[in-house]
């Protein structure tokens, strides 16, 4: 039987290179800091990063409103300002470990990052702007524009006007106490906790609200679960229960296979889920078939991820499988085997790390 349409068994093609090269995940052994640096965070561009002027930009916010609203960078920096730590992961984090593999930016499981977001809580200026009682979303354009699926576009992405005028909505110009970097989407761009990095509209140049839901690509085509005959399913919405471990000793340069020596070894890692928080970490050493709690560090943010550790005694010389995996507060369980799907999204299921014990 051959592979569905848009999937691989074969090696990485040329084009998943080039998205390789264009976009960067984060080096595990990153984990290690609870902000992530701006350079060694996780990064996807659909398009290419617009140049944007900053004197001249403005933010346009209309449609189902009584009262248009249009700020300048300046203007949106003179309001009371919010500050805070949000994890984000790409929907097509641990793609390339499905099989057959789907064709797209090939992540393996790195493709994450936890910064300080700085900027204006989407929902006062959404109140300034005062929605009308018939809008349903808030459509946020960016200024990147491209082809995707055969469609020219603007990104664009809806929330539900809930999700909107929420405490997760953050429009953000600072990350980690500095100006946007042009590749994280200056000068202004959409953080909403707990979601996929696709609902994180970067370049952001306008907000309109919506008195019907938005059916553009990105929204009702590029991010929805699909089976292998191509029948869409649920949209892809909050990130599920994910674990990672710091890559413990010391790497082999191809493969990334691990060496430790013989002896006690503190395995660490950060545990995050969009759902709830995180409430549950265990450690295993063979592979999944046995397992141990792990004990939890302070909570930094609940929008954020959350450290863990557990103290391995790794006598026996030979070979061993790390895993771990995440339990949220709302009983979501990180799997062993995620279900497969055509484009690869929300591919949960835990982390296998190789790791040799020597003597």
């Amino acid at each position: 039987m051959s592979a569905p349409t848009g999937t691989s068994t074969e090696g990485l093609t040329q084009e998943e290179l080039g998205l390789a090269a264009r976009n960067h995940a984060l080096p595990l052994e990153a984990l290690r800091h609870p902000l992530t640096p701006a350079g060694l965070h996780y990064l996807l561009i659909h398009y290419d990063i617009p140049a944007v002027d900053p004197d001249t930009w403005r933010l346009e916010i209309g449609g189902a409103v009584e009262r248009p609203v249009s700020l300048s960078l300046a203007e949106l920096r003179e309001r009371p300002s919010v500050t805070r730590a949000v994890t984000l992961e790409c929907a097509g984090n641990g793609r390339a470990r499905l099989e057959p593999r789907p064709v797209s930016q090939p992540w393996l499981t790195e493709a994450v990052g936890t910064a300080e977001w700085t900027g204006v809580a989407l929902g006062a200026l959404l109140e300034e702007a005062s929605l009308r009682d018939d809008a349903v979303e808030v459509l946020f354009t960016g200024l990147d524009r491209g082809i995707e699926g055969g469609v020219e576009q603007d990104y664009e992405r809806s929330l539900p006007v809930a999700e909107a005028l929420g405490a997760d909505a953050l429009l953000a110009y600072e990350m980690g106490g500095a100006p946007l970097p042009p590749q994280h989407g200056f000068p202004l761009r959409l953080v909403i906790a707990g979601w996929y990095g696709m609902a994180h509209v970067k370049w952001l140049g306008s907000i309109t609200a919506l008195t019907e839901p938005f059916e553009g690509y990105q929204q009702a085509v590029g991010y929805r679960m699909y089976d292998a005959d191509g029948q869409a399913g649920a949209p892809v919405t909050r990130m599920m229960p994910r674990s990672l471990t710091i890559p413990p000793g010391i790497p082999d340069f191809l493969t990334r296979a691990r060496v430790v020596d013989a002896g006690p070894c503190r395995l660490e890692g950060r545990a995050w889920s969009g759902w709830a928080p995180v409430e549950r970490v265990e450690v295993s050493v063979d592979g999944g078939a046995s397992w141990a709690d792990a004990q939890l560090g302070p909570e930094m943010d609940e929008r954020a991820w959350r450290g863990w550790s557990w103290e391995w005694h790794a006598v026996a010389p030979g070979e061993y499988v790390v895993c771990s995996r995440a339990t949220d507060a709302a009983g979501n369980v990180q799997p062993v085997e995620a279900p497969w799907n055509l484009k690869g999204y929300a591919n949960n299921e835990v982390e296998r790390i190789a790791v040799t014990v020597r003597a």
